[in-house]
């Protein structure tokens, strides 16, 4: 769909530091930006956020939560929503938002020794080989079904490269007005300065069930994957609700949608679920323990939702792309401490775990910076980007 040469990291951190505010942004820029946080103000505040409704989950851990409709977009209740932490794996779904459409499933593609070379070590892998010629649906199986940094990274080089894949995905993050995200790699893994927050990987969520191939990989369990020749062996899913490993009990309704898990992130997972004709999303990030809480306080939050939540009058919404008409927002403002409240998890620093909050302007003014940016950068020959070192990301089916 869209050609460019591959730029080099700093060049992607250049771009993508354009949509950045800044200090010394001038008083034009400044003007331009809208005055209404993204998704309501409401979800600007720091500790739960509920109206209309009680008996919401009492051993919720995690430092940022959200649950939604994903129909209306009505956010029914949240935790931080804007919080900006690592997002690990489930950084996928803004990946699959931005390149799942451009290639066709059937096409088949033979792996290169190039197209792994970036793979960061310590990475989940679900075992792509150079040599072997897979096709599209198998790579992007391999991303949803096991994780796989190395299926993430065969589609970028396909996609024009890694850098290009990011500064793509920065903008669509820009479109989606999921203001809180910072792209850094396409895979999600452990990189200074990428963060994202629950109502962003909820908004990717959203968008991604609205596309039929996206709900289909989510939303499978097993599948066989070439091993070469004529040999396969069968993948597993790692969403451990979807498929009831590790002592779990598979969630009744569930339809994906991506968990993700690394050393410095922790669990970050968000869910899909429906029942009796409505669907709804949570997300949940950084649980105090690992293993498979993140997975029951999901649980936990979607039956909430399917059973008190539904006399909870809206808290804020998840916003409609600007590409389909939705009204520009501004994002949510930085706090350097989470305060306690009622029925939250109790005093965390806004910047533990991560590198401090980090925004994305919002609004087509940020998108022009960016797409000019991305034109004045492919007239220069730059080297690729080499992913910076980070904790490891074992898949999310090990215990943690």
């Amino acid at each position: 769909m869209r050609e460019c040469s591959r730029l080099s990291r700093r060049a992607v951190l250049g771009l993508t530091a354009a949509a950045l505010p800044l200090s010394t942004a001038t008083d034009a820029t400044a003007a331009t930006a809208a005055t209404t946080v993204v998704g309501g103000e409401r979800l600007a505040r720091t500790g739960v956020q509920v109206h209309g409704a009680s008996g919401l989950p009492k051993k919720l851990t995690a430092r940022a939560w959200l649950v939604a409709d994903c129909a209306s977009g009505e956010v029914l209740a949240s935790f931080d929503a804007h919080r900006r932490l690592a997002p690990a794996s489930t950084l996928k779904m803004l990946f699959a938002d931005t390149v799942l459409k451009k290639f066709d499933r059937a096409r088949r593609y033979k792996v290169t020794d190039a197209d792994l070379a970036d793979v960061p070590a310590g990475s989940s892998l679900v075992g792509i080989k150079p040599g072997i010629t897979y096709t599209v649906e198998q790579l992007w199986q391999g991303v949803f079904l096991r994780s796989g940094n190395d299926a993430v990274h065969v589609l970028s080089h396909m996609n024009g490269g890694i850098a290009r894949t990011v500064a793509e995905m920065q903008a669509r993050a820009q479109d989606l007005q999921a203001l809180d995200t910072h792209v850094v790699s396409p895979d999600g893994f452990d990189h200074k300065g990428q963060l994202s927050s629950a109502y962003d990987l909820t908004l990717f969520a959203r968008h991604g069930l609205k596309d039929a191939d996206f709900r289909g990989y989510c939303g499978t369990r097993t599948a066989d994957f070439p091993a070469g020749g004529k040999k396969t062996f069968q993948i597993q899913n790692t969403d451990r609700l979807l498929t009831g490993a590790w002592g779990l009990k598979t969630y009744d309704g569930l339809i994906g949608v991506k968990n993700g898990y690394t050393s410095h992130a922790g669990n970050t997972f968000t869910g899909a679920a429906t029942r009796g004709g409505r669907t709804l999303l949570v997300t949940v990030m950084h649980p105090d323990s690992g293993g498979n809480a993140v997975y029951e306080e999901t649980a936990a939050l979607l039956d909430w939702g399917f059973t008190h939540g539904r006399s909870a009058r809206p808290v804020g919404t998840l916003v409609t792309p600007l590409s389909e008409g939705g009204a520009s927002a501004s994002p949510a403002p930085g706090r350097q401490a989470v305060r306690a409240a009622a029925g939250a998890p109790g005093v965390v620093s806004a910047g533990a775990g991560s590198t401090g909050p980090v925004a994305v302007a919002a609004g087509a003014g940020a998108l022009a910076l960016l797409g000019a940016g991305a034109w004045a950068l492919r007239r220069r020959r730059t080297r690729p980007a080499t992913p910076e070192g980070g904790g490891p990301e074992p898949t999310a089916d090990e215990p943690s």
